[in-house]
């Protein structure tokens, strides 16, 4: 093996140690709605256009949360398997 293969596998075990949060989904979508809405005021802060600022904003809170509610998804029935085995 190489050693990049090594330190992958490696940093993907110990990221199986991390617990997963009380409220996953929760947390992740407050964390993806601040994220938005930081870069809605910088936008209005800047001057920018709002409207196209709103669509890119609404559309990366989609995006993010579904993708981060997946993986939380994933990772809850890979334990659930682990813990059957």
């Amino acid at each position: 093996m190489n050693r990049r293969r090594k330190s992958k596998q490696q940093i993907q075990r110990s990221t199986d140690l991390i617990p997963l949060p009380s409220h996953p989904y929760r947390d992740s979508a407050i964390f993806y709605g601040v994220l938005s809405a930081i870069l809605l005021g910088v936008t209005y802060a800047t001057g920018g256009g709002m409207w196209r600022a709103v669509a890119i904003a609404l559309a990366f809170f989609v995006i993010a949360t579904a993708f981060t509610w997946l993986r939380f998804r994933n990772k809850q029935a890979e334990r659930a398997g682990e813990e059957s085995q």
